[in-house]
């Protein structure tokens, strides 16, 4: 292996806080009507390549009476899951532990300024090699062009990469699809391992075993 990747949502920065529950109160700050789970999903997914989080509710708000703006839902949801998120502990030595033999990257879904304003209250902006937002690619992941982008940022072959992330489409198939090796991330309440899963690791043991997955893959 040459280079390895990571997710960022719920694989190096856990949502301490139910999001549907962060969703509901936001709603409700913002004075907006009630929206459910699925239905943001639908409008991230199909939104992603905006700037900000604003297209993503001005499309969920859309044929619903209410004077609340997307702007407004969109500031009240930002600042939500931002005060709701948590660094795994230790993910600046694990970064730069594999730094010492290899690249590092970073590919996230979602809107540019939403994720690289994830990474300003992390602190993390210089941790990683390479940091890629798919919003400013051609598509999301599972893609294959988000992660060709990253190998190519990487100016690694994508056989030659691990990519480490939690979701068993976006990241595993995804991954696996571009010929990348796979750890995907467990943890209580999360997905089940995906058969395209070249390892799977717990969550709370990730900084520690990582680094010896890694190389046992070379």
């Amino acid at each position: 292996m040459q280079a390895v990747g990571f997710d960022l949502d719920e694989t190096l920065a856990v949502t301490t806080r139910d999001r549907s529950r962060i969703l509901a109160d936001a709603s409700e700050r913002a004075d907006a009507p009630p929206l459910s789970r699925d239905a943001y999903l639908d409008a991230h997914a199909e939104h992603s390549g905006s700037a900000s989080r604003e297209p993503v509710f001005d499309a969920l708000l859309d044929g619903h009476d209410t004077e609340a703006t997307g702007g407004e839902l969109a500031e009240a949801y930002g600042e939500a899951i931002e005060a709701a998120m948590e660094p795994l502990a230790g993910v600046p030595d694990l970064v730069r532990t594999l730094q010492r033999s290899y690249p590092v990257g970073l590919l996230t879904d979602g809107p540019v300024e939403t994720q690289w304003s994830k990474l300003r209250t992390l602190g993390w902006t210089e941790l990683f090699d390479v940091a890629l937002v798919t919003g400013g690619l051609p598509a999301p992941k599972p893609a294959d062009t988000a992660f060709l982008a990253l190998a190519a940022e990487l100016d690694v072959a994508p056989e030659r990469i691990v990519y480490v992330g939690d979701h068993p489409e976006n990241d595993i198939v995804g991954a696996a699809g571009v010929g990348m090796t796979t750890v995907q991330v467990l943890y209580d309440g999360g997905p089940d391992p995906h058969p395209d899963a070249t390892a799977t690791v717990r969550r709370e043991a990730l900084v520690e075993e990582l680094p010896r997955l890694v190389a046992e893959f070379d």
